[in-house]
């Protein structure tokens, strides 16, 4: 949006400059001035009073369809279609193309064209259906053209950029589930929610077992394609609505929003059913993986989050010690 009031102002400026210094301003004093003043009161009206809060694209196209009709007002007044400001239509090309998309911008071309059109056919002298105007009409309008489209897959370039930046801060590169700093986020803010509102949710915290065995017997490459298919097994096995991260190493993470003890506990059996069908095949044997579980749900196992996350870490290394037989991991 500042980027928007810098490019209203430039075209308002280099308008005012070209109305005084071409004599328009004291042969029509009126048209012009209050043209110019329209425009200046929109400018700061619109900024002032923040209308379409939370709309910024409905903002954004009314301003640049409004920079194109000050633009043709100022043409008009300034030689018409061989004004020496038709390039300012660039601005609200520009603008449209890099928060609009390329539909909006290529429509907004062209209605300059036929705003070129118009300004042409009041032109003396100009017969709007010769070669000569075809020829100026092309020379004008083609570098329109081709910055809308360089411009707009420029804003989609920069658009994919940023996505997967944004993904990149908040995903674990090899498993694609939350990093540690997104996946506390989420959990802060779904424990503010469940305190303001007295209800419940549920946490995992899941380790696979005998992970060290994997990577001495078959090396780290083997360990990291255990850590990703426990990855896989967890997102198959929770809601939309859950969110699963890597807390760290063979260390995973899941919120239950809502969750009871009991759905807890039926997310637990799947997740570990889920786990264990699915295997590896590493050197020609196929070897099936197990997981550690603690549970713990708010408030039932704490009112704190430290709290939680003591008594989730305790009751996973005690399932771990449980289910520790030799054996674990067996070739099938």
């Amino acid at each position: 949006m500042r980027s928007t009031r810098s490019i209203e102002i430039l075209c308002l400026a280099l308008a005012s400059l070209v109305l005084v210094w071409s004599g328009a301003l004291l042969q029509k004093p009126w048209p012009v001035s209050g043209l110019l003043l329209l425009f200046a009161v929109a400018i700061v009206t619109f900024r002032a009073r923040r209308f379409f809060p939370g709309h910024t694209r409905a903002r954004l196209s009314i301003e640049s369809w409004s920079m194109v009709l000050f633009i043709t007002a100022v043409l008009w007044f300034t030689g018409k279609s061989a004004s020496p400001l038709f390039n300012l239509y660039l601005l609200p090309i520009i603008l449209s193309a890099l928060t609009m998309g390329r539909l909006t911008t290529l429509l907004q071309v062209g209605v300059i064209a036929l705003c070129h059109l118009l300004l042409a056919s009041a032109t003396p002298g100009l017969d709007v259906m010769s070669l000569v105007y075809a020829s100026r009409a092309v020379g004008q309008l083609a570098p329109f053209l081709l910055v809308a489209y360089l411009t707009t897959t420029l804003s989609a370039d920069i658009a994919e950029a940023r996505e997967r930046i944004e993904n990149l801060a908040q995903t674990d590169s090899m498993t694609g589930l939350y990093n540690l700093r997104m996946f506390n986020e989420i959990w802060q803010r779904e424990h503010a929610s469940a305190e303001r509102d007295r209800e419940t949710y549920a946490m995992l915290l899941i380790d696979i077992d005998q992970l060290k065995d994997i990577n001495d017997t078959f090396g780290h490459e083997a360990g990291n394609s255990a850590i990703t298919l426990v990855a896989q097994c967890l997102q198959r096995s929770i809601r939309g609505t859950d969110s699963a991260g890597r807390f760290g190493g063979d260390e995973f993470t899941v919120l239950l929003p809502g969750a009871s003890q009991e759905v807890a506990e039926s997310v637990v059996k799947r997740i570990r059913h889920n786990v264990y069908k699915t295997t590896l095949d590493l050197r020609s044997r196929m070897i099936r993986c197990s997981v550690s579980i603690g549970v713990v749900t708010f408030p039932k196992d704490g009112r704190d989050m430290r709290e939680l996350m003591s008594a989730a870490d305790h009751r996973m290394y005690r399932d771990k010690e449980l289910r520790r037989t030799p054996g674990a991991q067996a070739s099938v």
